[in-house]
């Protein structure tokens, strides 16, 4: 399905990330570290109320969304691929005086190095692409909930990662036809930069996603489609409502986010 060193080239391609991100305007870690959330409402209305509430959050970057959720008083996991988002999320969890647990492991290794079940497992915004096979997610996911446990998940529409990067034609395909190499300068946090990176994704239909999950036990409860981005982190954005941007050019014509609420029967 898809290049077999996969996994060591885009954790080196994260790991290098890390310290142009931290620093980024995108990130806004001043703010954050005042007390901002780094969450957006699409998420936020479908988590509800998740005080006391057990959470894994899988593919966390340097935690930035996992630190959000125990503020608002849940008891979160945060796992992720990259050692020095790990390292990074670790030091920000101190700083705040926080107790969120932070992982280095690989998505599919997860239940290897966590036998707890959870509350709510959650994902967000760039992060299903970076893995070959949505069985072997969807699997991880439903043996980490508990029975009526929620799995909650904002993403980048699969239309938007069909188009080049100007948003001028479609490039790749929606079905998952195999690996996608890419090599590119700068970073969706920090485009100025001349850093060179390398890198395999993979594009999957919501079929393929949804159907994944109910194979293994979901139930799907909640499913939404935004014609915006919260991020800018796309060329050729306008931001047609404070915190909403969409393409220039096409605006209110495409899907850019979607978002779903599964339950574990």
């Amino acid at each position: 399905m898809g290049s077999s060193n996969y996994l060591e080239k885009n954790r080196d391609s994260w790991n290098r990330k890390v310290d142009l991100h931290v620093s980024s305007d995108f990130y806004k870690m001043p703010e954050f570290l005042s007390g901002q959330t780094s969450l957006n409402s699409i998420e936020l209305n479908l988590l509800g109320d998740i005080k006391g509430k057990s959470i894994l959050h899988l593919q966390c970057h340097f935690g930035q969304d996992t630190l959000s959720l125990a503020r608002m008083g849940a008891i979160c996991t945060g796992i992720d691929f990259s050692e020095d988002a790990i390292s990074k999320a670790k030091e920000i969890n101190h700083k705040l005086r926080l107790n969120a647990t932070f992982i280095c492991s690989d998505v599919y290794a997860t239940r290897d190095v966590l036998n707890e079940q959870f509350d709510v497992v959650f994902t967000s915004y760039g992060t299903i692409g970076w893995l070959p096979d949505c069985n072997l997610w969807a699997k991880v996911i439903s043996e980490s909930l508990k029975p009526g446990g929620r799995f909650i998940m904002a993403d980048f529409h699969p239309l938007v990662w069909m188009m080049d990067e100007d948003f001028k034609f479609f490039k790749y395909g929606y079905f998952n036809r195999g690996a996608i190499e890419t090599e590119y300068s700068g970073t969706y946090a920090n485009q100025d930069s001349e850093r060179i990176f390398k890198e395999t994704s993979w594009n999957h239909s919501l079929s393929d996603l949804t159907m994944s999950l109910i194979r293994h036990g979901l139930k799907l409860n909640q499913f939404q489609e935004f014609d915006y981005s919260p991020y800018p982190c796309f060329k050729h954005l306008l931001e047609v409502e404070p915190g909403k941007f969409q393409i220039k050019g096409l605006e209110q014509k495409i899907p850019m986010v979607y978002a779903f609420e599964l339950i574990k029967e």
